[in-house]
């Protein structure tokens, strides 16, 4: 018969998202992990591989979990929504008491020493694709008329990026979540205007929260009374 394992898997690797999440990833020693998961360093790399093979298992775990709601951001009808969502529910999670503050990619991605220059590597091409996932639909909201053609969508996409960092960064310092949504709210009166049609009243946090089909529901109504009472005045 094998060895019985002497530890929980799924445990582990939450145990080693909070002190990842919590410490940095280069202030997270080989040493630290094993004495929180009470296992020797054989057993550790059995299961595990090495710390960078861990660290990889709880990115995983981060981006199918906590990060979860940037897929929904992405489903709001206009850009400036998507933006608005990804940054509120963003503060959310940096927030959240139930696990360290700010986020672990950032926590993760600033230098202590050269060892975990792989690791931030990978990093930097996860929140390149997330730039260019924002490029792409600010691209095709300039096809369909929400972003006017002269704005220049890849300095935006840069900026999006930008505030998201300096949010997680701020999180993680000890910033309230109201602050965090008062620094959204005034970063989104930059945006740049669509056409009249298009404008929107800005997201609150509690409506970027909200089910996308309530939203859409909520704001299509007042369009077509303002259309029926213009039919009727020029009658």
């Amino acid at each position: 018969m094998g060895r019985p394992r002497e530890f929980d898997i799924d445990k582990a690797v939450d145990t080693a998202m909070d002190m990842f999440w919590r410490n940095g990833y280069d202030r997270t020693s080989l040493s630290d992990l094993t004495g929180a998961l009470k296992i020797a360093p054989p057993s550790f790399y059995f299961a595990f591989g090495s710390k960078e093979a861990l660290f990889k298992r709880v990115l995983d775990r981060y981006q199918s979990g906590q990060m979860g709601f940037v897929e929904d951001a992405f489903r709001m009808p206009t850009a400036k929504e998507t933006v608005e969502t990804f940054l509120y529910r963003k503060v959310d999670a940096h927030t959240d008491p139930s696990h360290p503050p700010g986020c672990l990619v950032v926590n993760c991605s600033l230098p202590c020493s050269a060892d975990g220059d792989p690791i931030r590597e990978e990093l930097a091409v996860m929140r390149e694709f997330v730039r260019r996932q924002f490029l792409k639909r600010f691209r095709h909201a300039q096809v369909d008329g929400d972003l006017a053609p002269d704005v220049d969508v890849g300095e935006l996409s840069r900026f999006v990026m930008v505030v998201s960092w300096g949010l997680a960064a701020e999180a993680q310092a000890g910033a309230s979540r109201k602050a965090l949504y008062q620094s959204v709210a005034m970063a989104m009166r930059s945006w740049p205007q669509a056409g009249e049609q298009l404008k929107r009243a800005p997201l609150s946090p509690k409506k970027a929260r909200r089910p996308l089909s309530a939203i859409q529901s909520k704001r299509l109504a007042p369009k077509r009374r303002s259309a029926e009472s213009k039919s009727n005045e020029v009658a």
